[in-house]
């Protein structure tokens, strides 16, 4: 398998069109999570397939947690950063409409590891917390930061962001209080007035106008915010 390479029309091709095949279960997930293969000779690969049949009822998020994981794609996508691996939402997969992101293949390293360890990747986590305080991510665990072979980092687990409740959890903190890197600041820019038809058509509006206002804010206060209760660091950390 290899690593996805942007603009990434042979993964979208792959996870849009070919036979999902189950391999098995991620049994620690919340909610149902399942390895699928597809393709075949080098145009073979897995996913991590999201069915809405297997999600945990939310007081917080209605039913149908695989369009916020194609929504934080699809603006990974416009922003060019390409923090999420590629998704597609399918309705025939094999157990009804869900997510398929391709299976970014690592070596286990996480969050707390690169922080500690891969100096070089500090850079990318900045522009990933910057990412979640935009989709307002209230489940950033460090397992779901991973690197590739190349020392390119992805995001995985997008289905609890574009919340209307300002929940921001993540373990992300570390580089709170910085200043956002001027390049970033003028990426964003446009989202304050208006958010990518991709992206809109996935939330609703009030969601759409949240993210509108949480760009605004981070354009007047240009830095990364600080955590202000213990309730913004989601559990298990890792």
């Amino acid at each position: 398998m290899s690593t996805p390479e942007p603009p990434f029309t042979r993964e979208l091709g792959l996870l849009a069109s070919a036979e999902l095949g189950v391999l098995g279960r991620v049994t620690e997930s919340t909610n149902l999570t399942l390895v699928v293969e597809f393709g075949q000779g080098d145009d073979y690969a897995w996913g991590i397939y999201k069915p809405e049949a297997g999600e945990r009822p939310l007081h917080d998020f209605d039913p149908g947690l695989h369009a916020r994981e194609l929504a934080a794609f699809e603006l990974s996508e416009w922003l060019g950063w390409h923090l999420v691996p590629p998704t597609v939402v399918r309705h025939d997969a094999p157990v009804g409409v869900g997510s398929v992101q391709w299976f970014v293949e690592n070596d286990g390293e996480h969050y707390f590891t690169l922080l500690e360890q891969r100096p070089e990747t500090h850079d990318q986590l900045r522009r990933m917390a910057l990412f979640d305080v935009i989709t307002n991510n209230t489940d950033r665990k460090g397992g779901h930061v991973l690197c590739d072979a190349d020392g390119h980092l992805w995001g995985i687990d997008h289905g609890l962001c574009f919340g209307a409740h300002a929940r921001l959890r993540t373990v992300i903190w570390d580089f709170a209080g910085e200043a956002i890197a001027p390049a970033l600041l003028g990426q964003i820019a446009p989202l304050a007035t208006e958010i990518p038809p991709a992206v809109a058509e996935l939330i609703d509006d009030h969601e759409a106008e949240l993210v509108r206002r949480r760009v605004r804010r981070l354009l007047r206060e240009r830095e990364l915010p600080w955590p202000t209760h213990d309730y913004q660091y989601p559990w298990p950390l890792v």
